[in-house]
Formats: C-alpha cells, sequence, structure tokens
C-alpha cells in the first residue's frame, strides 16, 4: 500500500516497460454520476490542463511514454451482491521516463480543463455519433448488456455507461451543455473530486523486479501526495426496467436475446459450462439460426460472476422463430449425443480460450482483475479440470437447468418497428 492505496506487482519481463493501470473506484460516486464517466475519462486527457493546451499536452504524452488511454471494468462479483466496478487510465512507458509519466498524470488529474466547454461539447457529439453508428454493427452486445442490466448493478452500470441509456444520456447531454453548462461543469468536477483519493484508487504495475525497485519509490510518492478524504460508497438504486423489452432502429434486420439467472436457480458453476456454450454456437444455434433462419450469427454466452446466461442473434431476419429456437435448446442439450471425437473437439476449442496467450501488459492486467473479483488461482485450476473432464452428462445436466431457469427470462430485441 501507498497511503491508503493498494499497489500490485506483476513481476514480468517487460525489456525495461513500464506498465501502470491507474484505477479508480466508480461505486463512491452517486449512481446519477455513473453515465458521465466516459466523458470524464476523455477529458481527463483531451481537454489540456492549467499549464498545456490539448494539442501540446497529446505532444507531451507522445513525447514521453507510449500512451495514455481510459477503460472502465465492471462485473459481478460471484456470491456477492454487490460488484466490482472502475475506471482505469492505462499507460506505458520506458522505466527512465517514469518520472515523466508520473508527472503527466499528476497535472492531467488534478488540473485537466473540466470547463472546456467547446471542446467537452464537441467530444460529446463525437461519442453519440460513435454510439449510434455502432449500434447497427455491435446490436447484439448492446442488447446483451440491456439484458444483463435487469440482474445485477455492476452490468446496470456497464449499460449506463456504453449501452442504450449511455446513447440517450448523450443526447440529453449535448442540450443540457447548451443550456445549462454550470451543471454540467459541476458534476465533472465532482466526479474529479470523489475519485481523486487515495481511498478510491488502485495502482497495477508490470514490470520486472530489478526495474520496480527503481520506480516503486516515484510510484508511492505519486500516489501518498493526492488528497486522502474518508469516503463511503455510494447506493446504487437502478431504475426498474420493464420484463421485456423491444428496442425499434431503423433497419432491415434483428437482434434478438434471451437472458435468465442460473445462479439465482440454484446452478453451481461447473467448468463444463465453458465448453458447452461455444459448442451451441458452433452446432445448435448455428444449424437454426444461422444456416435455417438467415441470420449473419447466433450465440449462447454465459456470464460465470453474475450467473446470467444469455441467447443472442445477430442481423436476424427472425424474430418469433428465434426465440421458439432458443426454448427448444434445452431439450437438443438434454437429448445430446455426442461422438468421443466431437466431445474432444469442443473441449480443445474450449481450453484454447481460458488458456489463451497474453503479452506481458494484458497478464498483469488480468492479474488485477482476477484479484478484484476474488477468483484464485485454486478456483481457475479447478474450473480448468472440470472443463476438461467434460461429459455427455454435464450437456444434459445444464440443459435441465436450462429448461428451469428459462421459466424466469427476460426478452430484449433491437429491430425494425
Amino acid at each position: 500500500n501507498a497511503g491508503h492505496s493498494p499497489i500490485l506487482f506483476n513481476d514480468l519481463f517487460t525489456n525495461r516497460l513500464l506498465y501502470l493501470d491507474l484505477g479508480f473506484k466508480l461505486h463512491f460516486l452517486p449512481d446519477e454520476l455513473i453515465p458521465y464517466i466516459p466523458l470524464f475519462s476523455r477529458a481527463m486527457l483531451e481537454t489540456g490542463t492549467a499549464k498545456l493546451d490539448f494539442v501540446r499536452l497529446q505532444q507531451r504524452i507522445g513525447q514521453h511514454t507510449g500512451g495514455i488511454y481510459p477503460a472502465t471494468f465492471s462485473s459481478a462479483v460471484r456470491g456477492k451482491d454487490t460488484g466490482t466496478s472502475w475506471l482505469f487510465l492505462r499507460a506505458k512507458a520506458m522505466v527512465d521516463q517514469s518520472g515523466e509519466l508520473l508527472a503527466i498524470f499528476d497535472s492531467v488529474l488534478r488540473t485537466a480543463r473540466l470547463n472546456n466547454r467547446e471542446r467537452i461539447r464537441q467530444m460529446v457529439l463525437e461519442n453519440k455519433a460513435s454510439l449510434e453508428s455502432s449500434i447497427v454493427n455491435l446490436g447484439h452486445r448492446v442488447i446483451n448488456l440491456r439484458l444483463r442490466a435487469r440482474y445485477n448493478e455492476a452490468d446496470w452500470a456497464s449499460e449506463e455507461m456504453s449501452g442504450i441509456s449511455q446513447l440517450f444520456f448523450l443526447r440529453r447531454l449535448v442540450q443540457k451543455i447548451d443550456a445549462d453548462w454550470e451543471t454540467v461543469n459541476k458534476d465533472l468536477e465532482t466526479i474529479r473530486s470523489i475519485l481523486l483519493n487515495q481511498a478510491s484508487l488502485i495502482a497495477n504495475v508490470t514490470l520486472d523486479k530489478t526495474n520496480w525497485q527503481m520506480t516503486h519509490p516515484q510510484i508511492e510518492t505519486f500516489l501518498t501526495a493526492l488528497p486522502a478524504n474518508s469516503t463511503v460508497l455510494a447506493k446504487w438504486q437502478p431504475s426498474p426496467v420493464p420484463e421485456n423489452e423491444a428496442l425499434t432502429l431503423p433497419s432491415q434486420v434483428n437482434f434478438v436475446s434471451k437472458g435468465t439467472n442460473f445462479y439465482q436457480n440454484n446452478y453451481q458453476l461447473h467448468g463444463s459450462a465453458l465448453v458447452i456454450n461455444p459448442h451451441l454456437g458452433t452446432t445448435w444455434l448455428w444449424d437454426k439460426i444461422r444456416v435455417q433462419g438467415g441470420a449473419y450469427g447466433a450465440f449462447a454466452v454465459f456470464d460465470q460472476h453474475s450467473g446470467v446466461f444469455s441467447f443472442l442473434s445477430y442481423r436476424d431476419p427472425n424474430l418469433d422463430r428465434t426465440l421458439e429456437m432458443y426454448d427448444q435448446t434445452a431439450d437438443y442439450l438434454r437429448n445430446l449425443d455426442l461422438s468421443e471425437s466431437e466431445l474432444t473437439k469442443a473441449i480443445i476449442g474450449a481450453i484454447g480460450q481460458v488458456d489463451a496467450y497474453q503479452l506481458p501488459d494484458a497478464k498483469g492486467y488480468t492479474s488485477m482483475l482476477r484479484w478484484l473479483l476474488g477468483v484464485s488461482e485454486e478456483q481457475r485450476q479447478s474450473l480448468r479440470d472440470e472443463l476438461l473432464a467434460t461429459t455427455v452428462q454435464d450437456f444434459h445436466a445444464f440443459g435441465q437447468v436450462l429448461a428451469q431457469a428459462l421459466a424466469s427470462s427476460s426478452i430484449v430485441i433491437l429491430g425494425s418497428p
């Protein structure tokens, strides 16, 4: 720890590159400020600082670092009521530039020009245009977020920051900047004052041990110089949404989702789920929804942290027929007869996803996320063992759980009126 901020260190060879992820815990913010986060994170890096305008700040970042960019992470935590939600500023620099990197961080965190009205208005318009254009390309992700937001607060926060709710927020925000800029500016400054606090910060460092001993004191000094205010977690109260929802857009195709929470139906997580879901996407759903139904894609997605299972279709000409196929999936699984070679192929595909190759920065970041989610190496190994030992009986059992769980499911559809 540095002051009240935990420092996580990943001892990996990085060829003298320092990877630093600064995390800000979003659960200290009142829920009405959550939709501001994508704008706020850009504004920190793209409005200029007390001493540098936007262009010169970008030049300074480019000159001394390998880049600084924002990322958000929000996920349910298995077995807990509250999830984990974070804004990260992810950066890399050569070890001998680490002092300069921390100086840049200090100036953007403390003095970013959140009162730069024109620049912020421009960013809101850019974010809005980008979201609008992505909906038709990534409609399946949009509805999956919307669906999952019904089941836990972390997914609700994700949807507020990157889903349909974010789009509606940005449309209102453009008008608010014109009509009531003072309130917008005050909201952004409130976010800064709450998040710029040792109690809401975490630092994740990926570097080899020798270079870490040189940079560690600098990072500690940087963190302990930040404000240390007492703070309490905010109570988030997601606004209620209908059980089923249709969202319309001018399009000839649909995106159809249906989902449910397995953990609320007493399902115990088992590694075979990591084999069964990709298998559904390449066999049953592929045949029924893509080949016969004419959709561009179909998926079954299971989130092991929240327990939410969802069916998704992509650029789908059908709607009712797709929902019928989803409902028939449980029977398909319960009656499935797989040959030894088909089962082995499914297991090999799944383990390749679990143990995918990662570069050092991704390894360090993933390690931190697992720490935040409370996922231990023992749990991961246990899931891996179960995955490798998957049998046809596991498919049958999963089908049984799916049949039960679908009795209390929700539907979200994005498509033409």
